[in-house]
This record gives C-alpha cells, structure tokens and sequence, in this order.
C-alpha cells in the first residue's frame, strides 16, 4: 500500500516517539508498504525551523535526508495538487493538510494522520 504521512508522523517516526500508536508503528514497519512524504511537509519543518518554534528542533535539511535514507519516497506539489484542493470541503483549515490530503487524493494513496478534523474527508484517509 501507498502511504503518505503527515508531517506529525514523520517527526514522531523518526524520534521514535511514544506518542506514535501501535496501529502506525505496524503500518510504518510493514514492507508491504510504501511509505511517502511531501515535499509540503519539509517547507513545514523549514517555516516552523526558521521560526524558532519553541519545542521544535527538527532541522529540514537534515530531516529529509534521513527520510531519504530510511527508504521514504519524496512527492513534489505539482499543480494537478494545488488545483485539488479546490474541490475539498473547508473542514480543516490548515493549508498544509489541505496539500496533503489532496496529493494523496490525486495520487491514489492512503494519507495517514492523527489529526481527527483531517481523517473527516472523503478519500483514502487513515486515523492512526
């Protein structure tokens, strides 16, 4: 199966965080899976990196190289994304997710989340 993460569980992935459920865990360790991150999710990291975001410390150069090395697939924003989101309902707001869910939508993949507002879209979504 594809699966794009959101960004929350590409951090907590990766400081094998106790905040990362089973059910993720399982679905983020099987190698039946294909697992992807968005290019959307490292300009996240690089604003609230670049903000100084206090708690925040993941640093976007070095965080996608890991991903890379750890086998996940990078997925660029190209406009048949952007343009997607156009015909998503409002109920989440935040425009990141709002790219995420789209690129997943338009790609055929699953987009794995925590985040209850963003699991309420039609589609492929998965709450972990």
């Amino acid at each position: 199966m594809k699966l794009l993460l959101d960004t929350h569980l590409l951090l907590w992935a990766s400081e094998k965080s106790a905040r990362l459920s089973a059910d993720a865990r399982k679905l983020i360790s099987d190698p039946a899976n294909d697992l992807f991150f968005s290019v959307a999710s490292i300009w996240e990291i690089a604003i609230k990196h670049a903000k100084r975001t206090a708690g925040f410390s993941a640093d976007p150069v070095f965080f996608r190289s890991a991903l890379l090395a750890n086998a996940y697939i990078e997925m660029d924003i190209v406009a048949r994304h952007v343009v997607a989101i156009g015909s998503l309902p409002p109920i989440h707001k935040d425009p990141f997710d709002r790219l995420l869910i789209a690129q997943a939508m338009v790609e055929g993949m699953t987009f794995v989340t925590t985040d209850a507002k963003a699991a309420r879209y039609p589609g492929p979504i998965r709450k972990v």
